[in-house]
């Protein structure tokens, strides 16, 4: 995958505006990123956020911001929160970068992936790590919850993982596996419910509680009446 193909790689049902981003982290790795839109408007994911929370997911510190999304008003947030500095994309200038590709092979065991996931967790605000994995036709996609200090422009684990999925192309997200350590059950915020019901219809939804039982949901029964209207006048 190159940066060309970011722009393919949107989801953008309701804008029809491909944007992308792609982070630079301390160590030289490239971080892409690519919009992903929701129904519910708020809930979208700019192609910014999308880049450098998979940056921080991975334990990586981000440097340089690249993205066409320059004007957006969370940016100097995240600048002074992360210590990056942000520029413009130039999709020309950035030929020639390579992305590693996140995904895992379907032989990895999913409940010592999601525990060792916790601890990548950026939770300076909650103290609360909360690890995903989204089952997907190329493999298997990673996410945790990155928090920031504003608490509104972090992201849950459940979307960084859905939202790298989609990054790399994948077409079929199959199900979803989240994980604590803390609290009496493991479940998904109600924000997280919305953007699963649009990318894992009637999928399965594997929640690992803290004490290490299991319950197997599917994504409907979890947001039953979830919104949705043919009445937007963009859809």
């Amino acid at each position: 995958m190159d940066i060309n193909d970011l722009y393919d790689h949107n989801y953008v049902p309701y804008s029809k505006k491909a944007t992308a981003a792609v982070v630079r982290s301390k160590s030289g790795k490239w971080f892409p990123g690519v919009r992903i839109e929701n129904i519910s408007y708020p809930l979208s994911i700019s192609a910014t956020q999308n880049a450098l929370f998979y940056c921080l997911s991975e334990g990586h510190k981000p440097v340089e911001l690249f993205t066409n999304e320059i004007n957006m008003s969370m940016i100097p947030s995240w600048e002074k929160e992360f210590g990056f500095t942000a520029n413009s994309l130039d999709s020309n200038e950035l030929q020639n970068i390579t992305f590693e590709n996140p995904v895992l092979d379907s032989n990895i065991n999913k409940m010592k992936q999601l525990k060792q996931l916790l601890d990548m967790a950026v939770v300076g605000e909650s103290d609360f790590p909360v690890s995903a994995i989204v089952e997907t036709e190329q493999g298997y996609f990673t996410g945790v919850n990155i928090e920031c200090t504003s608490w509104n422009m972090g992201l849950c684990a459940e979307r960084v993982a859905i939202a790298k999925a989609l990054t790399f192309g994948s077409q079929k997200l199959i199900s979803l596996e989240i994980h604590t350590r803390k609290g009496e059950f493991s479940s998904p915020c109600g924000a997280c419910r919305q953007v699963i019901i649009e990318h894992l219809p009637k999928k399965q939804i594997h929640l690992h509680h803290a004490d290490d039982s299991e319950s197997i949901h599917f994504s409907e029964d979890l947001l039953p009446h979830s919104f949705s209207s043919s009445s937007l006048s963009n859809r």
